[in-house]
This record gives C-alpha cells, structure tokens and sequence, in this order.
C-alpha cells in the first residue's frame, strides 16, 4: 500500500518583503519510500501575501498570490474568530478578500490548491493611534413613528465622509427611497442621517449594517469593528400644532384621534416656539425643567408632567396646568407646548417616539435648525440629497 506523504507548510517570517508559503500536492502514485530512492517528488509551489509581519498596514483588502497551478480556496481568519471573505482570480492565480484589514488585530492566512496542497500564514496589523467610535439611533429592536431618521453620531471628527458613508447600508422591507445626509450635531460632533423621501410606511422594516471595521475616519481615527442595527415603524400618525389658532391635532391613518387646546410659545422674543416638521425624540415623563439651562434666566424651575421632547434645546409639548387660562386663546409659554394634565397624559399615552409634529403659524421664533433634534423633514428631497457626500460622486 502506498503511503501519502504529508503536507509541508512553510510560515511567513518578517524578514521577508512578502510573506511567502509553500503548498506542496500529495501524490498517491509514489510511496514515501519511492521518493526517497529517487522517484518523482511532488511538485512544490510558493504563494505571496501582500501583508507581513508585526505592524502590517492596515485598510487594504488581503491579497494571495500562487506562482504556479491553480488557488482552490483561501481562508483569513482573525484573532477573535472573524472571517474575511473574498474571491479567487478567474486564472486561479490569487484570491483577494472584499473587507479592508483592521488595524491592531492579528489574521491568520490558510491557502489550498488544486493539487491538494495548503500552506499557512499569519501577520498582524499595526494598532491605530487612534479609534473612531459611533451612537446608533434609533435603538435596536425597538419600533418608532413614521418620521424618524435613522441617525449616526460620531465619537470624533470624520474627514472621509465619502469613504465612510460608501460603507453605510440600509436595507428595507418595502425597498424604501432615502438617502443619508451629513451635519454637526447640536453635541458639535459630526453627524449622518438617513432620511426617506417621504415619511415611512408604516410596518416597514429597517436595517443598517454599518461596515466600518478597517476604515479610516481621517484625523478621528480608524474604525475597528462593524455595528448593525434594525427597528420597524408603527403606527401612521403625525400630530399637527397650530400655534396661531391654539389647537394639537393627533392624527393616526389620516383620521382625527385628538384635537385639545393648547398654549405655546410667548411670540416676539426667544420664548417663541420653533414651527416647522420636527421628530418625537424622547417620552420623558416628569422631569425638572430649569429655565437657565435654555438661556433664559431664572423664569421658572418646575417639575412637570408628561415630557415629551422635540429639540435638543429645549422645546417639549407636556403638561402646562399653570398655564390654563391661555389654552386655546394665546400663546404664553417660555416656548414649549402646554396642555392640560389631562389631554397631556392622552397624546402622552399615544404618540410614539418617531412620530412627526408639524408646527405651523406665525407666532414662531423661526424655522427648527437641522441639527436641533430631528429637523430634516424641513429641507425638500433635493436639498436633502445634496447633503450626502455621495451626492457628487
């Protein structure tokens, strides 16, 4: 009986330029001993990785190249046990992963040809100076109203906003038209929303797989890992608010649910209310409201009621009892949206974070900033579109 000589496998060394491994093929024609009193050897061939070494460059995809025959299959592997996928040349000459390595991580590289024969290698990425981190909304799992925007916030500054947002995918149930846009968050850091055209359907499902892992950020570092998210939408409705007639409309599927008097922003000054179309952030429930924290002195330090937030700066809809001799005739708020304990705990019990609140009316301050909470809704397609950095590409 013939015996099949063992597989011979060379490592790489780090005083090579290129990594380099030998493959040999098993021959099951010629016995060990055959070999050994001068019969045909089995044919022996080297392949190259194009990274090596203790401080391998990171941010290239891993590349394999076999001098004679044919790759069968490559395998890079992590040290945490992830994978790179990748794909060999039609010629079967290399094998080329599709991800970017990252940085500080150690790979180990396992190739096998046609012929039988495999050989291993093994380098590591240099660690980076620094690493770029990112806050997800909304959260994972979670179902929100038919305004919400899927929304990045990023722990330091992103040069590469092209680069980064190539790596940014968003997948729907329903195939749903949208595109990210970039800003400053009112936190200063840098910020990409993902906006549809129009508001979601409602059902939709949402997913984002954020493939960053061995991307660089620019002067904010690299990025070293992926993260996903996915959330649904719920029910269709928006709540409309007038602050000229004084009136909240709860609408769900087009129908009126709620319509309450209401009383908003004091007009003329800095304790008006922002119009526009804003986002649900937040259901606070009884929080302190301290009337420094929004520039405005020592006015009022309240606790109150069912909190609902609208921007970042401060503007709410909640529970105004105090304020009960304006509902539905003016407007006498230091800006947020005031109700009566009872019709506040109603919309408080059914709206959902996500859901769109249209403000109209001239007895506004102005028009909600972008980056003030959820302002996006504000811009037209085309001005949204153009905020990607894509957009020219």
């Amino acid at each position: 009986m013939n015996r099949i000589r063992p597989r011979r496998t060379l490592l790489t060394t780090a005083a090579a330029a290129l990594a380099l491994a030998t493959l040999t093929s098993c021959s099951g024609g010629a016995s060990a001993a055959d070999g050994e009193k001068g019969g045909e050897a089995a044919p022996r061939t080297r392949i190259s990785v194009n990274l090596s070494g203790e401080r391998a460059a990171a941010g290239g995809p891993v590349t394999v190249t076999l001098a004679e025959g044919a790759l069968r299959e490559v395998t890079v592997t992590d040290s945490k046990g992830g994978r790179l996928e990748g794909k060999v040349s039609a010629d079967g000459k290399s094998w080329t992963s599709s991800r970017k390595v990252t940085p500080g991580t150690a790979y180990a590289v396992e190739a096998r040809d046609t012929a039988g024969g495999s050989a291993k290698a093994a380098f590591t990425t240099a660690a980076p100076e620094r690493v770029n981190k990112l806050t997800l909304a909304p959260g994972k799992n979670t179902t929100v109203g038919i305004g919400q925007p899927l929304s990045i916030v990023f722990d330091h500054p992103v040069k590469n906003k092209a680069e980064v947002e190539k790596h940014l995918k968003v997948t729907t149930s329903n195939n749903t038209e949208g595109s990210w846009g970039w800003m400053q968050d009112w936190s200063g850091k840098d910020r990409v929303d993902w906006r549809p055209k129009e508001y979601w359907k409602s059902g939709t499902k949402v997913t984002l797989d954020a493939e960053l892992s061995g991307v660089d950020s620019g002067t904010g570092g690299w990025f070293v890992r992926d993260y996903t998210t996915s959330f649904s939408i719920g029910r269709n409705q928006l709540v409309k608010v007038d602050l000229d007639n004084h009136r909240l409309t709860l609408l769900r599927d087009g129908q009126v649910v709620q319509n309450v008097p209401m009383s908003a922003g004091t007009p003329g000054g800095e304790k008006g209310s922002w119009r526009g179309k804003t986002v649900l952030m937040s259901k606070e429930g009884t929080i302190n409201m301290r009337s420094e924290t929004v520039g405005l002195g020592d006015a009022y330090d309240k606790m109150v009621d069912y909190s609902m937030r609208l921007t970042w700066s401060g503007m709410y809809a909640h529970a105004a009892p105090w304020n009960a001799a304006y509902f539905g005739s003016a407007n006498r708020s230091s800006g947020c949206i005031g109700m009566s304990d009872a019709d506040a705990r109603s919309v408080y019990d059914r709206v959902q974070v996500g859901d769109p609140f249209e403000i109209t009316g001239s007895d506004a301050k102005g028009t909600q900033a972008l980056n003030n909470g959820y302002g996006e809704w504000n811009l037209s397609w085309a001005e949204w579109r153009a905020k990607s950095a894509l957009a020219d590409h």
